[in-house]
């Protein structure tokens, strides 16, 4: 089972820190949590994915994260989906 979380609908200030933080205190181990950025300004995306911790339920993550508010947003929490394979990006 995947241990990679989507974790959509950030509010803007969020950072790497914040992210683990907010998952660490729901009470999961987290190996990495990082809040994806514009390529050419830096501001975040308003998403993230989070990696569990060895042995961590990521369907008992995402029932317990999804629909938490951060910062009066409400989350969208899902497993995470591969990369699209043939996608050449903006033309």
């Amino acid at each position: 089972m995947a241990t990679k979380l989507f974790v959509g609908n950030l509010p803007r200030g969020t950072t790497d820190a914040t992210l683990n933080d907010f998952v660490t205190q729901a009470g999961f181990q987290v190996s990495s949590a990082v809040v994806i950025r514009d390529r050419v300004t830096g501001m975040p995306r308003g998403f993230g994915f989070v990696e569990l911790a060895e042995g961590e339920d990521a369907q008992r993550a995402i029932g317990s994260l999804n629909g938490q508010a951060l910062d009066g947003r409400s989350l969208t929490v899902n497993e995470a989906r591969p990369m699209r394979t043939g996608f050449s990006g903006p033309r």
